[in-house]
């Protein structure tokens, strides 16, 4: 037996994890620690404390508009929400005395616009606050920022004394819905509506026609709607009330009707505009389809440009996006016709026949009073400037793009639908510090949107896979781009998640009920326990795992999984430092033992809720799964404990183990096995930490605990 004696002098050399304050916009001193998301563009704090008691008013001086006191109305309704104090209602006539004076410049546009000014200021002292913007909308954001404050200690509210200086790094902070393949109530985008105004979101992409579902009334086409939908869609009643619900929080609604590919749901209802004869179907699948509309018909056109008469009417927003991705073409090839058609006009391939299906669409639009917008695949020679570039290739792409005199929005890196973590997220910028663009270029970088689309969301779990990572790519969108902290943007992002349920989002709530429907009422706690350590398949791959169409119910075990497991990463954090914090080694120890033995004593409950309930068995090889991991880990804190280096059989069986179990199963795999495996390879290899540099023992751990390649991108 070795002797562990050695082993916190090896420790104490290994780097720990230096975590610095969240910089890069200006703060102050001291141990300020805030809780803004995004983080403004300069806050610098100050001694001091405004009290936030039931003599909380609010005064304005400026202009007035009927957003603007909605916005205040809605900022006291939920401070009286998070306090349980009786505010006042109204304004207060007296701007010496309020607590909160809002100065307002004017309503800005009419309707929410992108050139609008977010700007404001606010300045809190431990007598009053005063904020400040040019327009309404730059008061709401800041309205956000005061609730974002808003604090407590034992006795007491406050909001902390700061100054502060703000406004948006992009104009363009998206996020789109697809209503199209799982259509989501009026309700599910208005609490969204709030959530993103929360985070100071300013653009609603609602994609609302997919092979899967046409969501818009038409009084024009009525068939559009009637034969596309299942009975599910918007009345333009409907779609007037959100983007007025959008407009109050200084959000823009941008519709996507998907052209001339993904349109089987427009071929339901007129299949004489499609490249091949009917009858069309809607589509129950997930996937890229061949149906498109035929480019070469004047009687296309005629019609699309009535139907955007209508839309346009409808949708007060200048920008109108296309769609245009995906389109294979493979009706177009099929078709003499068609075929003709390019021949006779020197149309060399499909890209260039959708271009010129975009050429022709483009006056339509403008004669409509609309901006043209769609996806990458329409980007392509002899495009016309004035359209918008939407990428979903990268910011190579919008680089590109910009350069050659495109304005562009990147979505790229933003695809919340794919489960990736949010540190993910957070790290793609639209303009990378490394950017070459020009200052004229980067102009024409207009911003980002967060994409969900909804092969496999339901209202129950939409905001799941929205929130809260969309909030740090709101940060992102309005930040510097040298607030990059991640350990920072995770502590945050928790108080924020948190915030975010006051405006009714669904996220952290709706997996318990998820599970309580599995578990047919059982006590829940065991399978909390694993569906916190687990995560949805990455990308494309949930199909492949676990085929379903759009009629299948989305609530199995998977659905109620989280993209970004907090204790996978509390779990990692605590590995990591037991083998990098000396100081701290038995007390990370003794939490590391801790967690492992939630795990393995969840086993037996899980088994018997297993048997109980049929809608669980496909949990069984997780829990199996887990309760190898749990004595994985506890094995090997007992080797690391006593300075015993085990055999290297133990060792290859217990890393072939972790190979298995990291294979996902029921669509769900472990984000924790790394860290296990961390753990085996540190009591494995205790013989070389004398003989090792503290760089060289972490390089081999990080090495030896790389998990097995994944399947990529179908």
């Amino acid at each position: 037996m070795r002797s562990i004696t050695y082993l916190p002098l090896i420790f104490s050399l290994l780097c720990a994890v230096n975590v610095s304050a969240q910089s890069g916009a200006e703060t102050t001193t001291a141990a300020t620690q805030h809780n803004l998301m995004p983080v403004p563009l300069s806050a610098r704090f100050n001694a001091g404390r405004l009290p936030v008691n039931k003599s909380f008013t609010v005064a304005v001086r400026g202009q007035v508009d009927d957003r603007l006191q909605a916005g205040i109305d809605r900022a006291l309704r939920r401070i009286e929400g998070r306090t349980v104090l009786e505010l006042a209602r109204g304004r207060a006539g007296d701007a010496a005395t309020a607590t909160l004076v809002v100065e307002s410049g004017g309503p800005g546009k009419a309707m929410p616009s992108v050139e609008e000014d977010e700007s404001y200021s606010l300045e809190v002292s431990d007598r009053q606050a005063v904020l400040k913007a040019p327009t309404t909308v730059g008061v709401l954001r800041g309205l956000e920022t005061f609730l974002q404050l808003l604090d407590s200690d034992r006795d007491s509210y406050f909001v902390p004394a700061v100054q502060i200086q703000d406004r948006p790094r992009f104009p363009w902070r998206g996020l789109m819905i697809d209503v199209a393949r799982h259509f989501q109530p009026i309700e599910v985008l208005k609490r969204n509506l709030d959530g993103m105004a929360a985070v100071k979101l300013n653009v609603l992409h609602w994609h609302l026609t997919e092979d899967q579902g046409f969501r818009i009334e038409s009084k024009k086409f009525p068939r559009l709607h009637q034969l596309g939908s299942d009975g599910l869609y918007y009345t333009q009643d409907q779609a007037r009330e959100i983007i007025a619900y959008a407009r109050e929080r200084g959000i823009r609604v941008v519709p996507e009707f998907d052209l001339p590919g993904h349109a089987t749901s427009w071929l339901v209802a007129h299949p004489e505009l499609g490249s091949a004869p009917g009858p069309y179907t809607i589509e129950r699948r997930p996937g890229i389809f061949e149906p498109a509309l035929d480019p070469t018909r004047e009687e296309v056109y005629k019609f699309l440009d009535t139907f955007f008469g209508e839309m346009a009417a409808l949708f007060p927003d200048t920008y109108l996006h296309i769609g245009g991705d995906e389109n294979e073409g493979k009706q177009w090839d099929r078709n003499p016709q068609i075929q003709e058609f390019m021949k006779a006009k020197g149309i060399k391939d499909n890209h260039a026949l959708q271009t010129y299906f975009n050429k022709r669409l483009l006056p339509i639009l403008k004669k409509h009073g609309k901006t043209m917008m769609g996806w990458d695949e329409i980007f392509q020679p002899d495009l016309p400037q004035e359209v918008v570039i939407h990428s979903w290739r990268g910011p190579g792409a919008l680089a590109e793009a910009a350069r050659k005199g495109y304005k562009g929005v990147l979505s790229a890196g933003y695809y919340i639908d794919l489960i990736f973590p949010t540190s993910d997220h957070y790290t793609v910028d639209p303009i990378p510090a490394d950017s070459t663009l020009t200052a004229e270029e980067s102009a024409r970088v207009l911003g980002g949107e967060a994409t969900m689309w909804s092969e496999w969301v339901s209202p129950d779990t939409i905001d799941s896979r929205i929130w809260p990572r969309t909030a740090a790519i709101a940060e992102r969108l309005w930040s510097p781009r040298t607030v990059t902290d991640l350990d920072d943007m995770y502590r945050r992002l928790a108080v924020t998640s948190v915030r975010l349920e006051e405006v009714g989002l669904t996220h952290e709530k709706n997996q318990a009920v998820l599970l309580r429907r599995l578990a047919q009422g059982r006590n829940i706690g065991p399978l909390q326990t694993l569906v916190s350590v687990v995560e949805p398949v990455k990308e494309y791959r949930r199909n492949q795992q676990r085929p379903q169409t759009m009629l299948s119910p989305l609530t199995g075990l998977i659905d109620a999984a989280r993209p970004d497991s907090d204790s996978a990463r509390r779990f990692a954090a605590t590995v990591d430092g037991l083998l990098s914090d000396a100081p701290r080694f038995e007390a990370h120890s003794q939490q590391v033992r801790n967690i492992l033995t939630q795990w393995r004593n969840a086993g037996p409950e899980l088994e018997a809720m297993i048997d109980s309930s049929p809608a669980l068995h496909e949990a069984r090889p997780l829990a199996r799964d887990l309760d190898e991991l749990a004595t994985t880990g506890l094995e090997a804190m007992s080797y690391i404990s006593r300075g015993m280096a085990p055999a290297t059989e133990w060792r290859n069986a217990r890393l072939a183990a972790l190979d298995q179990a990291a294979k996902p199963k029921a669509g769900l795999e472990f984000p924790v096995i790394s860290s296990v495996r961390q753990l085996v390879i540190a009591a494995s290899e205790l013989h070389q930490l004398k003989q090792m540099t503290p760089a060289a023992w972490k390089a081999l751990v990080k090495s030896l605990a790389a998990p097995p390649k994944q399947i990529g991108k179908q």
